[in-house]
């Protein structure tokens, strides 16, 4: 179903045969592997504060001054080489698009850069990567997209921007925001979601060896010591590390839901109602309600950043093109199945 202000462009999603629940699509969007026709991209090193760069991968137009650019990013644990990251690329280059994929701080091999961390808050980062894309390549039109994690840090500049935004920012368009850190961290930890929390626990505490190894003078490993919950890592370790008095402090000032009425642009936010562990809370989604420029879709099915349907292809005729986000001669795409990063792509297409 969809809540709030519905894009009325927004085709409904059906769940790929045999894939139907939020585990299964969750679990799915891991163990199906992906093939993409990216091309190799233009690698920078952006400074984001002083001391600290991140990486990103950038893909330009020919004409990359007039082309909409679209800053992509990544969820927690995740990279520039995620699937979704390549699969909103591949759609965002054949739509005529130029691509900046963002890693985050650490993220994409990039460890050794610097002594800090990366969390759910660093919205200026992102800004500071804008601004410099801005500056640099005199680009006329931005726009914002990011997955779960990535979600939450995009909302966040988007409201912390305001009406005070560049003038070339025009969109914001997201998938299964942690928008609600507090209440996705402990829904994180039902007996249910273990396994994700297990696996998120895992690649945190590997990473925090790899920065102790590059700087074993600012991070002490016995932190590590005794974490069984995501929650227990992000007070002991992310707050610690990144200037917060706790991890209460951490997920409040962290999270999108208080700036999301702010919001002064389009945005388009995408949520399934059985992702496991991403939470909406009631008050935030009066807030989305409350701000006209969000449009709201929320699907009974579609799981954690996966929303996997069946492919469509060209050959399926005038029938299969007459949805939005199916192949289309303007650009030669076809409807992989891959629902969000299609409805995304597609509602950028107006900007």
């Amino acid at each position: 179903m969809a809540t709030s202000q519905t894009h009325e462009e927004t085709r409904p999603f059906t769940p790929r045969r045999w894939l139907r629940g939020g585990h299964v699509q969750t679990l799915a969007s891991f163990l199906i592997v992906r093939r993409f026709h990216v091309p190799a991209p233009e690698e920078r090193l952006i400074e984001v504060e002083p001391g600290v760069q991140v990486l990103c991968h950038c893909h330009w137009q020919a004409d990359r001054a007039h082309a909409l650019t679209v800053i992509i990013v990544h969820g927690l644990e995740g990279s520039s080489t995620s699937q979704y990251m390549l699969g909103v690329t591949e759609k965002a280059l054949a739509a005529g698009m130029n691509v900046i994929r963002y890693n985050q701080r650490n993220c994409g091999g990039t460890d050794a850069l610097a002594p800090v961390l990366y969390h759910s808050g660093l919205s200026n980062d992102v800004a500071a990567v804008a601004r410099e894309i801005i500056a640099r390549d005199k680009v006329s039109r931005l726009a914002l997209v990011g997955f779960s994690m990535g979600g939450n840090i995009v909302l966040k500049l988007a409201g912390e921007w305001g009406a005070q935004a560049p003038p070339q920012f025009r969109a914001v368009a997201v998938c299964c925001p942690a928008i609600d850190l507090a209440t996705s961290a402990d829904t994180l930890h039902e007996p249910a979601n273990r396994i994700y929390e297990k696996y998120f626990l895992w690649a945190l505490h590997r990473r925090m060896l790899q920065k102790a190894r590059h700087f074993p003078d600012h991070f002490d490993v016995s932190r590590l010591r005794g974490i069984r919950s995501l929650r227990e890592f992000d007070d002991k370790v992310t707050a610690y590390y990144c200037g917060f008095t706790g991890v209460d402090d951490y997920y409040d000032r962290a999270s999108a839901a208080h700036v999301v009425e702010r919001i002064a642009v389009p945005a388009l936010v995408l949520h399934a109602a059985n992702d496991p562990f991403i939470r909406i809370t009631a008050e935030t989604r009066r807030k989305i309600s409350a701000n006209s420029n969000v449009t709201f879709v929320e699907t009974p099915d579609g799981g954690h950043c996966a929303f996997i349907g069946s492919p469509v292809g060209e050959s399926a005729g005038s029938s299969a093109r007459s949805g939005a986000g199916v192949g289309n001669g303007s650009d030669g795409c076809y409807d992989d199945g891959y629902w969000a990063e299609h409805e995304i792509v597609n509602f950028l297409r107006a900007f």
